[in-house]
């Protein structure tokens, strides 16, 4: 029997959602859609109303989604100028830099006047709706700046994570035919000087990029960059002598607010386009339930904004509901293991989302580097990213929520636009490693290899057979690709790529992506529940599985582990290792190999990056492909020096 945890009744009391009203709301949302989304609808403003609500066709070749299709409205006006009578003197944003001197707060009414000043920047250079803007930025308020600023103007921006390389950065950009890139002169990580302007500038020199006019860059670091007179603007010169008057820009509904770029396991980049109205009702809709907000609560969300969460909740989410968010440039153990519990500290934080690695990361370290600050202030608790082991979360409950903290453990994607599964804190029982059930107007189910719907408990691939405001509407110019990859598999479903089982209580439990199942023997496991099992051994701190050929079984199973402090590796170890395995799960899970790492190689985002160790694993360490987002390249060298040769 799966663990349960009761939220304490003093939360569950005041909560938006009680189990009562779950019930009665997700029961509307699926026998009555139309009446609940018309309703809801309404938790932003529009500038013309809409009367129709949803059309759509999950039915190849005909695939289309529309809501609110005739509604009007800006969502950087729902963001800020809608909250100006009540909270201009508010704090919108909290801004920590890498190094804990650097910090700054804009209020509601100076976040309003910095982005419609630089609105009329950008139209002062010819930016108009539906021009492309690329965003290349560190963590830094001016990236909220620069996304709202697009918003208000009705221009598409297509953020571009930090982390990323000057080649992957061009890809993108020639890919959405960019008209301008805002960039910064240079940014900051762990103490070290990330070189923004001359990447965007090595980017820009790819010869098949023709539709860039312009670079407008941020002072960060104050250092000199290169520079291209005629093309090249200062951010500060540019804002400097325009008015701080500019009316938001009517929108449809329909009309596109941003392209994210999502990496798949095959191909290029997938530009996921997002449009303005049933995104910004499904943000500000999960953001406000999910993560139960109340007013004047500090909410801080640890993702870059060159990922979907970033967008969703970190700045559009957030703000949409009048919420004060905490930007951070930094990382979670610099300049020391104890940061984020300073952050926590210092801002009195209420609302804490993070990842699972990240979590992991820390505990290695033990519980003293999180008790010495005081996190009296933390009242909810959430994680993203990828599926959080039983001991991280019992960690995360335990330890830094002091066992007060309701932990809402949540699955999307950036397909998905907003949280589609996630226990909602006042109304479910909690259970370390579930993501509990759907959110309102999603219809989930699990799918066998015949693309049969499983009933009752079971395990499969994870379908979504209805529409929500938030989905993402295509692939950007290139509407056949969205249609083979999530519609082409099971006639009417979204097929989301992940595998999940279900319990007897009808709850989700997500077991990792279907290209994370290993198949040995004609067995499937997932690499996630192999991972919870060696994560749990007390001498583990971290663990990564994945499949490599295996001449008899087909795949087998190599094992990345990262000792838990103090530990070191040995053969009788290795031994333990693998009867801890056997036990608890089967002779089938033991694993084939087990390489000690000191790290493993991950995202900024905090995400392991598999295909990686797929390679390492199969001894092919000289085709890893793009390794420009991972935070310490210097991982790589190291897991490909010290690789099991067999």
């Amino acid at each position: 029997m799966n663990k349960k945890y009761k939220v304490p009744s003093s939360f569950a009391n005041k909560a938006w959602v009680d189990k009562r009203k779950y019930d009665e709301l997700y029961a509307w949302s699926i026998e009555d859609p139309i009446g609940f989304w018309k309703e809801h609808g309404q938790c932003i403003d529009w500038i013309r109303p809409y009367s129709k609500i949803m059309d759509y066709s999950f039915v190849p070749p005909n695939v289309y989604i529309k809501w609110y299709e005739d509604g009007a409205l800006n969502a950087c006006a729902n963001c800020l100028d809608r909250h100006l009578d009540t909270r201009r003197n508010q704090i919108a944003i909290y801004w920590e830099g890498d190094n804990p001197k650097e910090k700054r707060t804009l209020t509601y009414g100076e976040l309003f006047r910095e982005v419609s000043k630089f609105a009329n920047g950008l139209k002062k250079i010819g930016i108009k709706k539906g021009d492309r803007v690329a965003i290349y930025l560190p963590m830094i308020p001016e990236a909220v700046v620069s996304m709202l600023a697009c918003a208000r103007l009705g221009a598409i921006h297509s953020v571009v994570f930090g982390g990323f390389s000057p080649e992957a950065l061009a890809k993108r950009i020639l890919d959405c035919e960019a008209k301008l890139v805002i960039t910064a002169d240079e940014g900051f990580r762990r103490g070290q000087m990330i070189s923004f302007k001359q990447n965007t500038d090595k980017a820009l020199s790819d010869k098949e990029i023709k539709t860039v006019e312009n670079v407008i860059v941020i002072k960060h670091s104050r250092n000199n960059v290169p520079w291209e007179r005629g093309r090249d603007f200062w951010y500060h010169e540019l804002i400097c002598d325009v008015s701080e008057d500019c009316p938001p820009e009517a929108v449809n509904a329909e009309d596109p607010l941003f392209i994210l770029y999502t990496s798949g396991s095959t191909g290029t980049p997938k530009g996921v386009l997002h449009t303005t109205g049933g995104y910004m009702v499904y943000s500000a809709l999960t953001f406000k339930y999910i993560f139960d907000y109340k007013e004047e609560e500090i909410y801080w969300c640890t993702a870059d904004i060159g990922w979907i969460t970033g967008h969703t909740y970190g700045v559009y989410g957030p703000l949409a509901a009048g919420a004060t968010t905490l930007l951070f440039e930094g990382v979670p153990d610099y300049p020391d293991v104890s940061r984020y519990w300073q952050i926590v500290e210092s801002y009195k934080v209420n609302i804490l989302y993070t990842a699972p690695t990240a979590l992991r990361s820390l505990m290695r370290y033990g519980s003293e580097p999180v008790t010495r600050y005081n996190r009296s202030s933390l009242r909810l608790l959430g994680t993203v990213g990828e599926p959080i082991d039983p001991t991280s979360w019992e960690w995360y409950y335990r330890v830094v929520g002091e066992e007060r903290c309701p932990i809402v453990d949540t699955w999307w994607q950036t397909e998905t636009g907003g949280i589609v599964l996630s226990p909602l804190p006042g109304a479910m029982d909690l259970k370390p490693g579930s993501v509990a059930k759907p959110f309102f107007g999603i219809k989930a189910g699990l799918i066998d290899k015949n693309c049969d719907l499983l009933e009752g408990p079971g395990e499969g691939s994870l379908v979504l057979s209805t529409s929500w405001p938030g989905q993402m509407r295509t692939v950007y110019r290139n509407h056949q690709r969205f249609v083979e990859t999530y519609f082409s598999r099971c006639h009417g479903t979204f097929f989301t790529d992940d595998g999940a089982r279900r319990d007897e209580d009808g709850d989700y439990w997500i077991t990792g992506r279907v290209d994370d199942v290993i198949k040995i023997s004609g067995h499937r496991l997932g690499t996630a529940e192999i991972e919870s099992v060696m994560t749990a051994h007390p001498k583990v701190s971290e663990s990564a599985v994945v499949a490599f050929p295996h001449k008899i079984k087909g795949s087998g199973i190599y094992l990345f582990i990262v000792l838990a402090e103090g530990e070191k590796p040995s053969n009788q170890l290795t031994k333990d290792l693998k009867q801890w395995a056997r036990q608890k799960i089967g002779p089938i899970a033991a694993p084939d190999f087990i390489q000690w790492t000191e790290g493993l190689p991950k995202t900024r985002s905090g995400k392991v990056m598999r295909r990686i160790l797929r390679q390492i694993a199969a001894n092919q360490p000289n085709d890893l492909g793009d390794t420009s987002t991972l935070s310490d390249p210097d991982v790589v060298e190291d897991l490909i020096k010290h690789r099991l040769n067999r």
